[in-house]
């Protein structure tokens, strides 16, 4: 840093990062393909005259930074001014004496790779051979350990470190003609400890199972629960309506929406940053700007949105922070089961997406999903190869069940949502 403000920066940002990671694949219970790898980096944000260069390398060389600091301001000097590009306003920055985040496993290098395999081989032995239409299982271990440092020519100074690990299974299945049903379950933790394997690949079976004669039902509007696992497809489009570079372009279907009601009263969402050992937990974000307690949605209207200190500057507002952390949804007194009864005597559950997009200006949306046909609360078959359609905004006001059931291995801890009805294209 002191060598960049020394040659010509008038402010600098860096970060320097160690990564290392493998992955393990179990094809059929047999090792397909192990990896590891692990890499060092240095990200430099350069200052220069007004103007502004975000350079990177991998080659940490002390004589080698001199030489690609100096190609960086370099390079910078041939940039458009842009007034807007600047540090953060130094009390913003988070300045550190909270309790750690304990997000970081400390043992993460001492974990034996035959413990690794191992895990993988569990997960596969509760599949192979328990059934005769098994068309392929693909068991994986994963794990990833990050630390970063990083340091601001205007006081800002802060490290993190976090790991995760991850074993899941996939199970493809030969149904009726070319039809290939498969699924997928998985475990997660920070720690290595913290993995609970046994019926990952039971799981995954047994999903996979259920979707055995899937076909189109007629097209309507049906009440829609839709699953845990999948339902963060349904609120990122919310969430990139709200980040200040969606809103700064006009590219937002929530344009001039701040303090207005946009989703129904069960719509209440919490950025929570600061729970020790949840993951995506966070003190500071990419800026070193101070993670805090925001309520997103309060009973459906809008009260935050993520404005990064560049877009702020472009939009003349108010920054916020660049982007959500631990997004919380709070949950109902229901199950998956209890909100599949409350959907009434005839709905669509939806347990996966395929493909689709929605429109970031209208929030229009088409999505292909899969899942059930629910009749009194009771699933009757699977349903495959039909769409969802609507408006985001449309969607969100018809919320009308919240379940208890959050996915807590994700920074999205959202609950299975039933809607009151949506609009399904099949037969």
């Amino acid at each position: 840093m002191q060598y960049a403000l020394n040659h010509g920066c008038q402010a600098v940002r860096l970060m320097v990062y160690a990564n290392s990671n493998s992955y393990i694949n179990l094809r059929d219970g047999r090792i397909d393909s192990l990896q590891q790898a692990s890499e060092n980096g240095l990200g430099l944000g350069l200052f220069v005259d007004g103007r502004f260069g975000s350079f990177s390398t991998n080659r940490l060389l002390r004589d080698e930074l001199a030489s690609f600091i100096e190609q960086g301001i370099l390079c910078t000097r041939y940039m458009a001014p842009d007034p807007c590009r600047q540090l953060p306003d130094p009390v913003r920055y988070y300045r550190g004496g909270r309790p750690a985040l304990q997000l970081h496993d400390p043992h993460f290098q001492h974990v034996h790779p035959d413990a690794k395999v191992a895990l993988a081989r569990q997960a596969a032995e509760e599949v192979l051979g328990k059934d005769s239409r098994i068309v392929s299982l693909s068991t994986v271990y994963s794990d990833d350990a990050t630390e970063a440092y990083l340091i601001s020519s205007n006081g800002f100074e802060g490290q993190r470190a976090t790991t995760d690990y991850c074993v899941w299974a996939d199970v493809t299945l030969q149904d009726q003609g070319d039809a290939r049903p498969s699924d997928a379950h998985q475990t997660a933790g920070i720690r290595f400890d913290d993995l609970s394997v046994a019926g990952v690949g039971d799981k995954a079976l047994q999903r996979a199972l259920s979707k055995l004669g899937a076909r189109k039902i007629a097209s309507g509007r049906y009440p829609m629960v839709v699953e845990a696992r999948v339902v963060r497809k349904l609120l990122a489009p919310l969430l990139a309506a709200i980040q200040g570079s969606a809103l700064q372009q006009g590219d937002s279907f929530l344009l001039d929406s701040m303090d207005q009601c946009v989703g129904s009263e069960l719509l209440h969402l919490t950025d929570e940053p600061h729970h020790p050992g949840w993951v995506g937990a966070k003190y500071f974000d990419a800026e070193g700007v101070a993670t805090q307690l925001r309520q997103v949605f309060d009973h459906g209207v809008l009260r935050t949105q993520y404005w990064s200190t560049y877009f702020a500057a472009k939009a003349g507002v108010q920054p916020t922070i660049s982007s959500p952390t631990l997004l919380v949804l709070e949950p109902g007194a229901s199950d998956l089961d209890g909100l599949l009864c409350q959907a009434g005597p005839r709905a669509l559950l939806v347990t996966g997406f395929n493909g689709g997009n929605c429109n970031s200006s209208t929030g229009d949306f088409s999505y292909g999903i899969e899942g059930f046909l629910v009749e009194n609360g009771q699933r009757v078959c699977a349903v495959s190869e039909m769409n969802l359609t609507g408006n985001m905004r449309d969607l969100w006001q018809s919320l009308v069940g919240v379940g208890n059931d959050p996915r807590t291995d994700i920074p999205w801890r959202i609950p299975s949502l039933l809607f009151e009805g949506a609009d399904f294209s099949g037969l």
